[in-house]
Formats: C-alpha cells, structure tokens, sequence
C-alpha cells in the first residue's frame, strides 16, 4: 500500500506543473490589462504603464513564472491587485463554504447513489427498476440552478423550514451550519446521486449475474448474504471510480450553486477576479481546487487498492 501512496503522489507532481503552466499561461493570454481595469475609463496610457510596473506586469512571462513557482512551493499564492490582500488569506476565508456544500453534496450522492443502484441491481426489470432507473435520467437532466431556485421556493420562502441566506461557519454554530447547507447540498447531490446509481446498478448487476452466485446460492447461502457480502463488495470497484468523477464534477458545479444560494465560497470570489482580471486570485483558486481533485482522488485510489489487491504496485 505504501507503493501505491508513493506512486500516486509522485504522479500528482507532472499533473500540478502541466495544470500551473496552464492557469498562468491562459490568464496572461486574456485580453486588457488589470491595471486598465483597476484605473477605470479615466486612465492613461502613461498611469497605466505605471501601475503595471509596479504590480511587475512589465517583466518577462518567464521570469514571472518562475517567482510564482517559487510562491506555491513555499506556500505564498501572491497578493490581490484588487485588495492588496495576499491570496492565501482570501481563498481561506471562502475555502470553508465551498468544501461544506461539496461535502455535503457529496454525502447526499452516496446515500442516493449507492442506495438507489443497490436496491434497483437486486430487481433487474421489475417496475421499481424502471421507475428509478426513469428518475435519475431525470435527476441527470434538470439544470443544478433551477433545482436551487426551486428548493428555495418551496422549503425557503414557502414553508420557511430554512432561511434564504444563512450560511454559518461550522465553527460558531453548527447546527446553523448544517441549516445553511442542507439545500446547497440536496442540489448538488441529486445529479451526483443520479450518476453513481447508474453506475451502482450497472455493477451490482454484473456482480450477481457472476458464476459465484449460482454456487454461493446452491450452497445454501442466503440472498442477503450473498448481496451484502459478495455483490456489493465486488461492486464497489466501479463505484469508487464513478463517485471521483462525481466528486470532481460537484467541485466545479458548486460554483454555479453558490451564487445561487450567495455562499461566501470560492465560487464568488472566482467570478469577480475573473471579471476585475485580478490574475494571482484566479490562479489562486484553480490551484486549490486542482490540489483538492487530486487529493480526492488519491483518497479514492487508496480505497481501490485496498478493496481489490490486484491494483497494488508490485
């Protein structure tokens, strides 16, 4: 197992490089100038000029590159050229929410998920299967920020069972964290939900249609048993590498549901560097968000390796 850690983090390091040459290549490719944004309609080309260099933007792309390497090795992400604040600090305070709704989503993508697939694996053909297997291509269809408004609608201003805005750290008050985030996460969840259970069902499928089964069955093994045991374990293999996509998916889409439910989280902040060009923000969170993908995954391989030993390193 200790191989396979090794192996994983040691492919992380080419993905990271290729990821951070991108994010700085792309953003200095953007048309305009920060500083033209940040000086407004009354600048000149002369304050302009002036205002580049002293945010460096008159130096080389290569020697620019190189210092923002050095930053992220030693943990320093730049500084806003909006606020002046170091980028490091800004996504601190906005890393909490997005990773509460994407947890949160994520756990509502399981329990839907594995439970819809597993019970809908066990009755192939049966009218249950066909009216679940019809709901997740309906979960899979309806836009994330429709579901948002629509969950708002009903459970927010309707039944007032939650309030509108009201996100809370997890810190100061839990349970009014665990409020904040209970629509963001059913929003999110259902469209994960609705693909792991495809996928869920697909294996569980495969896995009691297996030659064991029959003998496991002619032994005299209960069907609980041998569900619980041999179909959903051997199901699992599939599963894992369905819910790391997923989980990267909810990663971006949790941007479009912040908005929606106005969470202070990476997804507000993303939007308006992108608009104002502040590039070391940008840069700032696609980073995060790719160190967070890959560290999700590697998580995810660990698991696989310890449910099936065949992809274990040698």
């Amino acid at each position: 197992m200790g191989k396979l850690i090794a192996y994983r983090l040691l492919f992380a390091v080419p993905q990271l490089l290729v990821i951070a040459v991108v994010v700085f290549s792309l953003t200095y490719l953007v048309p305009g100038s920060p500083a033209a944004a940040m000086l407004g309609a009354a600048a000149t080309p002369e304050s302009i000029a002036q205002v580049e260099a002293q945010m460096g933007l008159d130096r080389p792309a290569p020697e620019r590159f190189a210092e923002w390497i050095g930053g992220l090795l030693t943990g320093d992400l730049g500084t806003s050229f909006r606020s002046g604040v170091p980028v490091a600090e800004l996504l601190a305070r906005h890393v909490p929410a997005t990773l509460s709704v994407v947890a949160g989503g994520m756990l509502v993508a399981l329990v839907l998920g594995v439970g819809a697939g597993v019970w809908t694996g066990t009755r192939p053909g049966t009218p249950g299967d066909r009216v679940v297997t019809g709901g997740t291509v309906l979960g899979l269809a309806v836009p994330e920020f429709w579901l948002g408004l629509l969950l708002t609608t009903l459970f927010a201003v309707q039944l007032g069972w939650v309030p509108i805005v009201a996100w809370t750290p997890l810190t100061d008050d839990p349970l009014g964290w665990a409020r904040g985030i209970a629509l963001p996460s059913i929003t999110l969840g259902v469209t994960g939900g609705a693909m792991i259970a495809r996928q869920t069902r697909a294996a569980v499928v495969a896995s009691l249609a297996a030659p064991y089964t029959d003998t496991l069955t002619a032994a005299g093994v209960p069907r609980a048993t041998i569900v619980a045991r041999y179909g959903v374990k051997n199901a699992l293999v599939p599963v894992l590498a369905s819910a790391g996509v997923t989980l990267a998916i909810l990663i971006g889409v949790s941007f479009v549901v912040e908005k929606v439910f106005s969470l202070p989280g990476l997804g507000s902040i993303m939007l308006s560097s992108v608009i104002a060009q502040d590039f070391p923000v940008v840069q700032g969170v696609v980073m995060v968000t790719a160190v967070l993908v890959i560290a999700v995954n590697l998580v995810l391989d660990i698991c696989y390796g310890l449910i099936n030993p065949q992809a274990r390193p040698q």
